[in-house]
C-alpha cells in the first residue's frame, strides 16, 4: 500500500513515496522534455512506484490549472500549454488509486502550513521563486483554492514600471521580471555569459555587475508584488521558497527595500518575510499532504 507525490514543475518533474510524518522519500527527478512530456512523467511515476500497489497520488502542478476538470496547462511546458488531462492520465496509470490534484502554490502553502514557516499562522502567503513564480494563500487557517484552483497565483500580479512581456500574454507580470528564467534571459541580453539562476547568483556574490543588476531587478519586483498582495490579503507572514530564492543578499536586500517602500500602511508595517526551511521540495511535500488526505475540509477552502 503506497502513496505517491508528484511535482510538475516548469523544468523538472519530481516524484517520491509519502511516508508517515509527511516525509517524501525515494525522490526521483527528471527534466521536462520538449516532446513526449507525459511519457517522461509516466516513466518517472512507474520507476518510483515499482511493484507496489498505489492507493493514492497527490499532484502539485505549475499553473494555470483547472481542478474541476483535472487539467493542467503550465505556461512553461509548451506541449501542455493548451491543457493536459493529468488526473485522467495518472488515474489510467494507477486505476485503483485516489488522485488528488492542486496547483503547486496550494501545495506549497499546505507544506508550509503543516510542517514549515506557516505552521500555526492563520493568515499567510507562500511563494516559490524558481524557474517561474507561484504562490499559495492561507486565510483564517485554511488553504484557499478559489473557483478553478488558481487562488494565490502571485506570479501574475503586475508590478509597476516593468513592461516585460509575459508568457501568459500580459505585460509586466512579476514572473516575467523576477523568476530565475526571466532573470537569466535579461542578464544574457545585457552580455552576461552564464546560463542558470545558480550561476547568476554565484556571479552576483562575486561582484559581477550584470548579475548584481539582474538580482536587484528581480528582488525589487518581488518586493513590489509582495507589498501589493499583503495589502490585499492582510497576512501575518510571507514565506518564500524555491531555488532562485536561495540567492541571498543580492536578491533579498532589494526585496526588503522595495517592500519597505511600498508597504506603508500601518497594518503592513513589520510584516514578516522569511526564507522557507523545507529543503526537499515544498511542493512535493504539499502534494504528499494532499495525497494522504491530511488536507481535509478544515485545510482547504
Amino acid at each position: 500500500m503506497t502513496v505517491l507525490a508528484l511535482d510538475i514543475g516548469a523544468t523538472k518533474f519530481a516524484a517520491g513515496v509519502v511516508h508517515t510524518g509527511k516525509e517524501v522519500r525515494d525522490v526521483r527527478r527528471v527534466n521536462v522534455p520538449r516532446e513526449d512530456v507525459w511519457a517522461a512523467c509516466r516513466d518517472l511515476l512507474r520507476a518510483v512506484a515499482g511493484d507496489a500497489t498505489i492507493t493514492a497520488v497527490g499532484i502539485g502542478s505549475a499553473g494555470p490549472v483547472d481542478v474541476r476538470t483535472g487539467i493542467t496547462a503550465p505556461l512553461n511546458i509548451p506541449e501542455w500549454k493548451s491543457g493536459f488531462a493529468i488526473v485522467a492520465a495518472v488515474q489510467e496509470l494507477f486505476p485503483a488509486a485516489a488522485i488528488r490534484f492542486a496547483i503547486d502554490g496550494a501545495c506549497l502553502a499546505l507544506a508550509e502550513h503543516h510542517v514549515g514557516a506557516l505552521r500555526g499562522v492563520p493568515n499567510g502567503l507562500a511563494l516559490t521563486v524558481s524557474s517561474g513564480i507561484g504562490g499559495g494563500l492561507i486565510a483564517d487557517g485554511r488553504v484557499v483554492l478559489g473557483r478553478t484552483g488558481n487562488a494565490g497565483h502571485i506570479g501574475h500580479i503586475v508590478v509597476p514600471g516593468w513592461d516585460v512581456p509575459c508568457l501568459c500574454g500580459g505585460v509586466g507580470c512579476v514572473e516575467a521580471v523576477a523568476s530565475g528564467m526571466s532573470s537569466v534571459r535579461w542578464a544574457v541580453a545585457q552580455g552576461w555569459q552564464g546560463s542558470t539562476g545558480i550561476q547568476l547568483a554565484e556571479d552576483a556574490h562575486r561582484g559581477d555587475e550584470i548579475a548584481l543588476a539582474a538580482l536587484h531587478r528581480a528582488g525589487t519586483a518581488l518586493g513590489q508584488a509582495i507589498a501589493s498582495a499583503a495589502a490585499l490579503l492582510d497576512v501575518d507572514r510571507v514565506v518564500i521558497g524555491g531555488g532562485f530564492a536561495q540567492s541571498g543578499a543580492p536578491l533579498w536586500d532589494p526585496l526588503r527595500a522595495a517592500l519597505a517602500e511600498h508597504a506603508r500602511l500601518e497594518f503592513l508595517r513589520g510584516i514578516s518575510v522569511v526564507l522557507s526551511d523545507i529543503t526537499n521540495g515544498a511542493t512535493l511535500v504539499g502534494a504528499g499532504v494532499l495525497a494522504t488526505g491530511d488536507a481535509g475540509t478544515d485545510d482547504l477552502g
